[in-house]
């Protein structure tokens, strides 16, 4: 499958300049973290794209979906960071795509991908906008709707049914999605 690459629109450009938070000051609200944690407060608007060497596993309701010590952390003020495969590491015939999408400021137009037969459990961007570009067609997952891992460490998921960030014990919040966390 080829890719396009699209330019990110102007309005796009004026909505982002509006937000309140960015990563540059974390917030009274926010945690602080201890020794080797990280606060998703100190994650940067837009976000940064962080290659991850740990082994990242995905089991849905057949077994494996996909395994890799090949992704990338997509690390956004106030989110769990989402993990992101690369399309090779998922295994063949294990997910359709369907017809629901959604747009992201940031990444671009999102299609959804779900197990043959199941619910929605991932998602990726086959046209990002320039940002991503070097991502297009790599594949994040609803850890509230699959199993997925970290080196092991079974993730949890933010209160969220939209977004989909990994929370594991490296991070702090409070997180977007969690009861009293500001809209930013």
């Amino acid at each position: 499958m080829s890719y396009v690459v699209l330019m990110t629109p102007d309005w796009l450009e004026r909505a982002r300049s509006q937000w309140t938070y960015t990563g540059a000051v974390r917030p009274p609200f926010a945690r602080d973290p201890a020794e080797g944690q990280e606060s998703v407060w100190d994650y940067p608007r837009p976000p940064a794209v962080v290659p991850d060497v740990r082994l990242v596993e995905v089991f849905g309701a057949d077994g494996l979906i996909a395994s890799t010590t090949d992704s990338v952390r997509v690390m956004e003020t106030s989110l769990p960071p989402s993990f992101y495969l690369p399309p090779e590491t998922i295994t063949p015939g294990a997910l359709v795509v369907g017809d629901r999408r959604s747009i992201c400021e940031w990444k671009g137009e999102a299609e959804y991908l779900s197990e043959p037969g199941g619910e929605v459990v991932a998602w990726r961007y086959p046209r990002p906008f320039d940002l991503f570009a070097d991502y297009a067609g790599w594949v994040s997952f609803y850890p509230h709707l699959v199993e997925c891992r970290v080196d092991g460490e079974l993730v949890r998921a933010q209160n969220s049914n939209f977004y989909g960030g990994w929370i594991t014990d490296e991070l702090v919040g409070p997180f977007k999605g969690d009861p009293g966390v500001p809209s930013l």
